[in-house]
């Protein structure tokens, strides 16, 4: 193949992709291989490519392509989660552009159109991953909603029924108006919002006396069904028994007492109303209350809003403020600040509501997790400091309220047979339902038409919480090849945002299905964020197109600008600069790449500077190695990038290749060119599972290669002994190196003009790289002297001092009159700081930090001084 003269990366992802999808690399299926699994945290089908997913799969891919060059059978299961929410939303806004309401549709010609919009929209994310490089096991793509998921599911949820862990109860609940569904508590997001406090005037049944409550939603009034004093108030013994008319409309209501009233709060009194806050349904049920909810599944009042009916409650809240301050019920209004809670999802302030719902019995369930993550450590949280978090949730777990009221999603799969509050059964399928209602109803004319399936579907997390085990067909065949091969998984990557939603629920469903855990290993990214520390948004306009990044810099260079700013579980600060910084890491590498390929081949004699520089490589790559594998294990990925990065630029492109070059318009010994490219290649598997294509783009360049000797599937390098001592040496010949080039910049010698050396080694330290040290530095010869040498320019290394005679090469009168001129200002300078430190004001009352400096300029001056002065003695 012809060497293009750039790196073109929008040819060769394409091309290379196309290759490895072409020739399976990415499939993997049971063998005597051990595997490596990692299942992907499912997108939404809704979603398309932002920062975080590129993160995360970067990470992913890195791991997944690492392991399968070490020979494991790598396994990356794709897949996308249905995201009942969120779907919904959008198919409900796309049938209102065409006129169609939600309402207008039975729920299966509404599930007709969500499929639609699915098999048209849905998976535009999966195709962008591809782009990223990422070497998923496509075949295995599964999607939430697949008929063998959904049945994983149904089969759970029987399970659990049976077992009598889930259960049905009325109970209040976080209502989304906006999706009009209820939310899990782990899905509503609390945030301090400023708002006011209402002070509203009570009047007391039959008599001239009022009393004042304070409240934050005026508009509940109209739901009151009492008023709590606390039994030990004094303020209000007097009112015991007595009934209070709620303003607007007058209601009376009795007064009640409990000492859950806090005396302090307000002004000591409490409406009570039993629909909407969970507090004051616990003083309902125990004070035996009317329940009367106003609201409509929108958070409009209904009709017990009275002339407020169809309202939203925000509206209503200004005008019901308003009337009662005509009618002389709103005593005072005063800020407060009190915090809110807002669905995560559609960003909807959460109504509290009664409802009859669906929960799961969390609390024994959750022991074996707790137990996997704090106690046995059969499951590590990288980074460590997670654990207070999972532990913080996982000890304060609730029942979970698995039912949504939704269409899109799994129907909960409990079928009513009559009116009665048990009257119900809960089966996988209708006909089973059939004979179960049959039994429990003692009806055996009972048929399919009598029997009604409960209208909700199940909570998104209740399907995803399955994922390590329903990818492999575990819930249906638990004893599938697939399953007792890949299961447990081996690393999970994942958001420490979702830790609760997603991971503990899954090493719940792990513990509770299979007896196990479901991964080993969870990588928790940092969250994406702005160079000001925002976080990436669309409404902030902040996050870059992900696509638009990869077109601009190559999809490496996004990889790379990614991974050298993410550490482990901290915020990521995205700059852009930081993908220039991976293009030009992989232009870097292509140009080493044409500089190699570039050299002429002779058969002529190996130079001792060569043979050195490759042994020392060679040491070298395997001390770096070790580093990026402890890196690996410690989940240090930008680290283990990092490693490969400097070993690459610094140590092979700036030092080997300047060691191994062959003079201008010369040839290359053909043992150096063999060697160098072997090493290259080493260099290219390291960097492979970082940068895919580019390094495959250059092993392919290198030599013509069938399919199975693809880069792709190649072996990762085995470790090999390090020679310390000969990496040692050549730190200590590159200090000399750069010693010499000091000394040629500052005194504008060429580096054409070959220089002598002379070497006082005053402790016997010296570096057995002479050769090198002669090539690099262009010197004529290295010579040991026992004493400082006269009219030469030195620098020391260590214990050993070196000497550049000057004769010659440099002008020795123009150089004593620079010293000199340099000689005077530093003299001045230093007399100037002095006097300042000389200055007891100065010294006592400036900050201590201010005077530091100043003691330091002095320092530096003074050793400044001492140079020049050495220097010029030696001139003259």
């Amino acid at each position: 193949m012809e060497i293009p003269s750039k790196y073109e990366p929008k040819r060769a992802e394409e091309h290379w992709y196309n290759y490895w999808l072409e020739h399976d690399f990415f499939s993997s299926k049971p063998d005597d291989r051990e595997p490596y699994t990692i299942v992907i945290p499912p997108p939404n089908v809704t979603g398309v490519l932002h920062m975080g997913h590129m993160l995360n799969n970067t990470l992913q891919d890195v791991l997944i392509r690492k392991a399968r060059l070490e020979g494991k059978n790598a396994c990356w299961v794709p897949g996308m989660d249905h995201a009942s929410i969120a779907t919904e939303a959008k198919v409900v806004a796309k049938l209102k552009e065409k006129g169609i309401a939600k309402s207008d549709l039975s729920r299966e010609e509404f599930l007709s159109h969500a499929w639609d919009w699915t098999n048209e929209y849905g998976g535009v994310i999966l195709q962008q991953l591809k782009k990223l490089g990422c070497s998923c096991d496509w075949n295995r793509t599964k999607f939430t909603m697949d008929d063998d998921m959904s049945a994983s599911v149904i089969k759970v949820f029987v399970d659990l029924f049976d077992k009598g862990l889930i259960y049905r109860g009325y109970r209040m609940v976080n209502w989304d108006p906006e999706a009009k569904t209820t939310l899990s508590d782990e899905e509503v997001n609390y945030e301090e919002r400023q708002g006011l406090l209402y002070y509203i005037s009570y009047k007391i049944e039959d008599s001239e006396e009022t009393l004042t409550i304070a409240t934050t939603r005026p508009e509940t009034i109209l739901g009151d069904t009492a008023i709590c004093i606390n039994p030990n108030d004094e303020r209000y013994g007097h009112l015991k028994g007595k009934k209070a008319i709620v303003p607007i409309c007058n209601r009376v209501i009795p007064i009640i007492e409990d000492e859950y009233v806090d005396v302090e709060f307000g002004t000591g009194c409490l409406k009570v109303t039993p629909a909407h806050d969970e507090n004051d349904k616990n003083l309902g049920d125990k004070h035996g209350l009317e329940i009367i909810d106003i609201f409509n599944d929108d958070a409009s009042l209904n009709s017990y809003g009275l002339y407020y009916e169809g309202k939203d409650r925000f509206e209503v809240r200004k005008s019901i403020a308003k009337e009662l301050k005509e009618k002389g019920h709103l005593v005072k209004m005063e800020d407060y600040v009190n915090k809110v809670g807002t669905s995560e999802r559609t960003k909807a302030v959460i109504e509290p509501r009664l409802s009859d719902q669906w929960f799961l019995k969390m609390e024994d369930l959750a022991k074996p997790a707790i137990d996997a993550v704090l106690k046995t450590g059969e499951v590590k949280l990288f980074p460590k400091k997670f654990e207070n978090t999972y532990r913080h949730w996982m000890e304060n777990i609730r029942d979970w309220n698995i039912s949504r009221q939704l269409w899109w999603g799994q129907q909960i799969p409990a079928y009513y047979f009559g009116d009665g509050e048990n009257d119900f059964v809960v089966a996988e399928t209708p006909e089973k339902a059939l004979e179960k209602a049959k039994t429990k109803a003692g009806n055996p004319n009972l048929s399919l038409t009598d029997l009604k399936q409960d209208g909700d579907v199940l909570d998104t997390w209740f399907s995803s919480w399955l994922w390590p085990i329903s990818v492999f067909g575990g819930i249906l065949e638990p004893e599938n090849e697939e399953i007792n091969y890949y299961y447990p998984t081996n690393d999970l990557v994942t958001g420490p945002d979702i830790l609760f939603f997603w991971v503990a629920r899954m090493i719940i469903a792990g513990y509770e299905f299979r007896n196990e855990r479901p991964y080993e290993n969870v990588y928790l990214t940092g969250l994406v964020r702005d160079k000001q520390r925002r976080k990436m948004s669309k409404q902030l306009g902040n996050s870059p197109d992900a696509l638009q990044l990869i077109q601009q810099f190559g999809a490496d260079g996004v990889r790379v600008g990614l991974l050298l700013s993410s550490a482990a579980g901290n915020d990521l600060m995205f700059d852009e600069a930081l993908c220039q910084q991976g293009k030009n890491f992989a232009n870097k590498i292509w140009n080493a790449f044409r500089l190699i390929k570039g050299w002429e081949e002779a058969d002529i004699e190996q130079p001792n500077a060569a043979k050195l520089g490759i042994d020392w490589y060679t040491a070298k790559f395997h001390q770096t190695l070790a580093e990026i594998e402890d890196h690996f294990s410690k989940y240090r990925i930008s680290d283990a990038l990092m490693a490969i990065y400097k070993l690459v630029w610094d140590d092979f492109c700036s030092w080997l290749l300047e060691i191994v070059k062959p003079a201008y318009q010369q040839p290359i010994d053909k043992s150096t060119l063999t060697a160098v490219i072997q090493l290259f290649e080493k260099n290219l598997k390291l960097l492979h599972p970082f940068m895919p294509f580019l390094s495959e783009e250059v092993w392919q360049h290198i030599a013509e290669r069938t399919p199975k000797e693809a880069l792709c599937i190649a072996d990762w390098p085995k470790p090999e002994p390090v020679d310390a001592k000969l990496i040692s040496e050549f730190e200590f010949a590159a200090e000399v190196i750069s010693g010499i080039r000091t000394i040629r910049k500052e005194k504008n010698i060429p580096n054409k003009d070959a220089l002598a050396l002379m070497e006082l080694n005053s402790e016997g330290t010296s570096s057995n790289l002479d050769a090198i040290i002669i090539k690099l530095g262009n010197i004529s010869g290295i010579e040991s002297v026992t004493e400082s040498v006269e009219a030469a320019l030195s620098f020391r290394v260590k214990s050993n001092e070196y000497f550049i005679p000057i004769d010659g090469a440099i002008d020795v009168a123009a150089e004593i009159k620079k010293i000199n001129e340099e000689l005077t200002y530093t003299k001045g300078f230093l007399n100037s700081v002095q006097k300042k430190l000389a200055n007891e004001r100065f010294v006592n009352n400036a900050p201590q930090q201010v005077v530091d400096i100043e003691r330091k300029k002095a320092a530096d001056a003074e050793a400044k001084i001492e140079t020049l002065e050495k220097s010029l003695a030696s001139l003259e």
